[in-house]
């Protein structure tokens, strides 16, 4: 016997008791790209904001703020990397060699690292 997807054992619909709260809606998935800095905030629950990052360009090592030239891969996703997306765990190439993201930039307005041997 099988069983249809939304449906109790009997055959009757299962009701949702109510609809999705705004905060509890998924939002839009947000990429960090390499490129000219932008920001954007946006309101989050309380009246609270939040700025994140659309595109940055430099990386903060130790207390340097030091360009980022390239990205050199992503272990999350490789094709993370040929499109020059900043996630964290992404090493990326700058004056004083490889730099590994340790944040999160889809969620922070700053991209820190440290220096990979």
């Amino acid at each position: 016997m099988t069983t249809k997807k939304g449906r109790k054992i009997s055959g009757g619909k299962y009701i949702k008791s109510r609809k999705k709260k705004l905060n509890e809606r998924a939002g839009q998935k947000r990429t960090v790209k390499l490129g000219v800095e932008k920001r954007k905030n946006l309101r989050v629950t309380g009246g609270n904001t939040k700025t994140f990052l659309l595109k940055g360009q430099f990386v903060n090592v130790g207390k340097k703020k030091i360009e980022i030239k390239n990205v050199l891969e992503t272990p999350s996703n490789r094709f993370l990397a040929r499109q020059n997306v900043l996630t964290k765990g992404t090493i990326v190439d700058t004056e004083l060699g490889k730099v590994k993201i340790t944040n999160r930039p889809s969620q922070e307005p700053i991209i820190n690292g440290i220096l990979v041997k």
